[in-house]
């Protein structure tokens, strides 16, 4: 028995030792720091939510505290979203930090814009109470649309027929009355809008189209896209995620495609940027051009900025940068004219395989006895005038010819990375830029001085090797309306001094 009772004591001591807390708190005294004083939750379209952002909450004293009250001012009526310390929720109680220690608050939100009395939607949270209250503000710029979306039944969600054939692209065809997009509010698109037969979609002048993931435009055979804007008011064709960490992301969306068998499609003063294929553009060669496009703007593509096949293109002051294979792809033979265009690939997401400006006269493709088969095509004309073919690899522009077929081609006044230092291409009929027929008053490898290539600002300084090189042509204007009537600078842009 004697030996029983230190044993026992022993016990209960252990037992009141593992019931204690590793550590004592004080109340929170007012001295939280933060790593921001305000939270912007970016621009949001009416009923879509939000990324989640982060706010960080130090505790830089030498004891840890216990902050009574976590919450949001407007509480239970707030449209934000708190997460605490992996907490959901909009009112915390008793929350600790450790000494010198911090804790993490993920904020979303989802706003209808009906039901507010200011696009600018605030709130606030609150840390503590009383004299010791501290508080975060929380802003979110909400926006009305127009939203185009399938509809959604039992057997799930709305998909094309295309050519009489079902697919499984999700979308549906644009109604008569949706055949006009006006810049009054930004369009949002949900699976592929669809021109259908006959139809034209006229987009207007500053109007802002903003596809989901895996969402684009399709303009059918026997179809028209007119989109011009102006210098001051471009149309706009991005992903649907607004906030700034997701400007310059490329894949966020499909593509614009150009069925074959539409004809005369316009885009003027636009901008196509963080999609799939910026334009996927079909066709056979005709006397009117499929795609007439001008002074226009198609950055951070993850595979292809522009991918012609077969096509019939027309483009004057163009601007084509990073993207993931191709800038321009002129592929499966068809016929093209660029005429004072800027085509640049300086990609650094990954490995870049393609130069930025490939043309060739065949596909491959997998047939449905799973043979791989190689069609070849007549390039009836490719034609770069005063061009600049630039980017981070050595070699940017490849002429890729299968015997067996017309292959025109004309390159005149051109400035070009083409760099081949171990001869890779010396067997290549097609890119002797000695040879006059085909290549006149080019420059190669030389200096296009462009302002930042991170930033997709691909226009040129004083110290670029495109002054004054470029020959005369009916491209009076560059495409900020700069005259250059007279010496003119190869590129899609005249120089300035930055």
């Amino acid at each position: 028995m004697k030996n029983t009772l230190p044993i026992l004591a022993l016990i209960l001591s252990i037992i009141v030792m593992s019931c204690r807390k590793d550590f004592t708190t004080v109340p929170s005294y007012g001295k939280l720091q933060f790593s921001k004083d305000t939270v912007f939750l970016d621009t949001i379209f009416s009923n879509i939510g939000s990324a989640t952002y982060n706010l960080k909450v130090y505790n830089k004293s030498s004891k840890t505290i216990t902050i009574p009250e976590i919450k949001l001012e407007n509480g239970n009526t707030s449209n934000y979203r708190l997460n605490v310390d992996g907490l959901a929720g909009d009112n915390f109680n008793n929350i600790d930090i450790l000494a010198n220690d911090s804790i993490y608050i993920f904020i979303e939100t989802t706003i209808d814009f009906n039901t507010i009395p200011d696009p600018l939607y605030t709130d606030k949270i609150l840390f503590d109470n009383g004299e010791n209250q501290q508080d975060v503000d929380l802003v979110t710029l909400v926006q009305d649309a127009h939203f185009i979306f399938p509809s959604k039944n039992n057997s799930g969600i709305e998909t094309l027929v295309i050519d009489g054939k079902e697919t499984e692209i999700q979308g549906r065809f644009l109604t008569d009355s949706e055949l006009t997009f006006t810049n009054e509010k930004p369009y949002v698109v949900y699976g592929y809008a669809a021109v259908p037969s006959n139809k034209t979609l006229t987009i207007e002048a500053g109007a802002k189209i903003y596809f989901h993931n895996n969402s684009g435009l399709i303009v059918d055979k026997d179809a028209n896209l007119k989109a011009n804007g102006t210098l001051n008011e471009k149309i706009v064709f991005e992903g649907d995620r607004l906030e700034h960490l997701f400007s310059e992301i490329p894949g966020q969306w499909g593509t614009i495609w150009i069925r074959e068998g539409s004809y005369n499609n316009e885009l003027n003063h636009t901008q196509i940027k963080n999609g799939t294929v910026g334009l996927l553009v079909d066709g056979q060669d005709t006397s009117s051009p499929t795609l007439t496009i001008k002074n226009t703007e198609v950055y951070n593509n993850s595979n292809y900025g522009i991918l012609g096949r077969n096509t019939h293109i027309v483009g004057e002051n163009l601007v084509i940068g990073n993207t993931g294979q191709s800038s321009l792809a002129c592929t499966f033979g068809g016929k093209y004219s660029f005429t004072h265009s800027t085509f640049t690939n300086f990609w650094n997401n990954g490995i870049r395989q393609l130069p930025a400006v490939l043309v060739n006269n065949h596909i491959t493709y997998t047939n449905d006895s799973n043979q791989e088969v190689t069609e070849i095509n007549d390039l009836v004309n490719a034609n770069f005038i005063n061009c600049i073919i630039e980017g981070n690899n050595n070699i940017e522009f490849i002429l890729d010819r299968i015997d067996g077929t017309t292959f025109n081609y004309m390159v005149e006044n051109c400035l070009i990375k083409f760099d081949d230092f171990n001869n890779s291409f010396t067997d290549n009929n097609e890119l002797n830029f000695d040879d006059t027929s085909h290549y006149q008053n080019n420059i190669l490898n030389s200096e296009p001085d462009f302002k930042d290539v991170t930033k997709n600002e691909f226009i040129i300084g004083e110290n670029s090797d495109a002054i004054n090189k470029a020959k005369p042509t009916a491209v009076s204007e560059d495409i900020l309306g700069i005259d250059r009537s007279t010496s003119p600078d190869i590129g899609a842009y005249q120089h300035i001094t930055f």
